[in-house]
């Protein structure tokens, strides 16, 4: 199977059905100098809290009560992105029933990495071209010297982020832009963002009826969490393509990492992923942990989903680095 990834389309007019890129799915083709500032300050400010979550623990500031709600906001927006933004939406590994598919995008917006139209056409440019000339966050772009590819590492990291030039959303997810229900969960982009960081402060402070309840809620389940989040997402892009294990043949140099496996949903058995993109499953060797496999496979028993694109022993051995021509 191939990747889902940049049917072409006409730049020009809208075709029939589809929105306006610019103001119908909250990430238009430029990042004005105001997306860049709310950029760097949605970066900058958890990143901050993690640095000072050690003390703020150790002087008694942290709860099991911050711990629960941060797990749970974690593992829904992590799933949401695993699942949703990257295993159905940008490579259609199954079909979910309707309700199914508002509440993965949903979840997934909750990760604040952006809306899902624009996530999904950067996905699946990052596949048309990786790690070569075209690709949005390779690690590679630079070199493969020492100095460039600390560079390289950076720009997979973070500073591709910053790119004024935006992916074409209409060349890479017109599929996106003609689903009204996804369109309208991308409007509601800055709605999420905002249930995303005070929703854990709300159900923190009403669990503990207190201020300092919500405070702290805050602290954790927000500021550490989307910092968290966004750094095991981004680490796929940088980490898994410049170290770990190739056990199947892809064209590019992406890698298994196991250490990022549980943190990342099961999106670090990265090497199956690029050499079947389309697979459900990216954990597919033995003590290879994939909850969101394992959740989609759960959504199967429920029939919530179906046309699951599961690994097929066959496609896998002819994938495998030491199988013969």
């Amino acid at each position: 199977m191939t990747p889902v990834a940049a049917p072409e389309a006409p730049t020009g007019a809208r075709q029939a059905g589809e929105f306006d890129t610019d103001h119908g799915t909250r990430g238009g083709e430029q990042k004005g100098p105001w997306e860049q500032i709310a950029l760097a300050l949605f970066i900058g400010i958890p990143f901050l809290a993690v640095l000072a979550a050690v003390p703020i623990a150790w002087g008694g500031f942290l709860s099991w009560r911050d711990i629960v709600i941060a797990a749970v906001f974690y593992t829904i927006s992590g799933h949401g992105i695993s699942i949703g933004f990257h295993r159905y939406f940008t490579h259609k590994s199954f079909k979910p029933n309707r309700p199914l598919k508002y509440a993965l995008a949903i979840a997934g917006s909750l990760a604040i990495e952006g809306p899902v139209v624009r996530w999904v056409a950067d996905h699946r440019k990052h596949h048309k071209f990786s790690d070569r000339e075209g690709d949005p966050h390779s690690p590679w772009r630079y070199g493969s010297n020492l100095k460039a590819l600390t560079k390289g590492f950076w720009h997979a990291h973070i500073g591709w982020l910053f790119d004024t030039e935006q992916t074409p959303q209409r060349q890479y997810a017109p599929d996106l832009l003609k689903d009204r229900d996804i369109v309208k969960v991308s409007r509601m982009f800055p709605f999420l963002v905002l249930v995303s960081l005070f929703a854990p402060a709300v159900i923190g402070g009403l669990w503990s009826w207190s201020i300092e309840g919500a405070l702290t809620a805050f602290f954790w389940a927000s500021l550490v969490r989307i910092a968290l989040l966004h750094h095991v997402t981004w680490s796929i892009n940088s980490i898994c393509h410049t170290i770990g294990n190739r056990p199947f043949k892809s064209r590019d140099k992406s890698g298994n990492v196991w250490w990022l496996a549980i943190l990342s949903q099961g999106e670090s058995w990265h090497n199956l992923h690029h050499s079947d993109p389309t697979c459900a499953r990216h954990g597919v060797l033995r003590g290879q942990l994939d909850t969101s496999a394992r959740t989609i496979w759960f959504f199967e028993k429920l029939r919530w989903v179906s046309d699951v694109r599961w690994p097929v022993k066959e496609r896998l051995e002819a994938r495998r680095v030491t199988a013969q021509p």
